[in-house]
């Protein structure tokens, strides 16, 4: 089975020394990566910057931007059984990029941003897809709802949801997975190697169900 994962944060620059980015640590893509391998699963991982070295035997695609992980992930989907978007790409990016760098000013200044593509929803409109498409959710309030909405909206197989508060530059973890069926399941606070290791059987065996129940 292949799987595909992305992890990490995004960065959507202003100008050559500035960006738009977030404190995601990439730490629960990178353990699904590893999890996947060690059960011997095939494993592409686009990863925006981290400072964690790529897993051994994956197929690994460095990238920056939220339009390079989109043009990524659309390049490798369709090999995918498994597509695990656990990266946080920002959600808005600077509508006009500086060529170079803005000086301060004493007044301040105003940046517009418009929204980046969003990567889970492409995936999930399209009508005939062939792999089982999980999302994550980082939350920081009212986490099962939140979460249910973007499993509907984002029309997702399964959604990973956590509270950002406990995940974000952490080892540690807690998960609410929401299924497609309404099925819910909670796993406790652990490391997210831990956690990967469960996710990894979660996904492989709810990929194996969709494809018997299309035989």
């Amino acid at each position: 089975m292949t799987f595909l994962i992305t992890a990490g944060p995004t960065r959507e620059p202003i100008d050559p020394v500035r960006y738009i980015s977030n404190r995601s640590s990439g730490k629960m893509g990178y353990a699904v990566a590893e999890a996947a391998l060690d059960v011997r699963h095939d494993v592409i991982l686009i990863s925006g910057p981290v400072n964690l070295a790529p897993p051994r035997n994956a197929k690994f695609i460095s990238v920056s931007t939220s339009d390079e992980m989109f043009e990524a992930v659309h390049r490798h989907a369709d090999e995918s059984n498994v597509c695990v978007l656990c990266a946080a790409v920002a959600d808005y990016k600077p509508a006009q990029v500086s060529p170079v760098k803005i000086k301060k000013h004493a007044d301040g200044i105003s940046i517009e941003l418009v929204p980046t593509r969003d990567i889970l929803q492409s995936l999930g409109c399209q009508d005939a897809r062939k792999f089982l498409l999980v999302g994550f959710a980082a939350e920081t309030d009212h986490l099962e709802a939140n979460a249910t909405k973007k499993l509907r909206e984002k029309n997702c197989d399964i959604i990973v949801a956590n509270d950002a508060r406990i995940a974000m530059e952490s080892d540690e973890n807690e998960l609410l997975i929401l299924f497609r069926d309404g099925e819910m399941k909670k796993i406790s606070r652990a490391s997210k190697k831990i956690l990967a290791r469960q996710l990894v059987k979660i996904f492989s065996n709810s990929q194996q169900k969709s494809l018997t129940k299309k035989m």
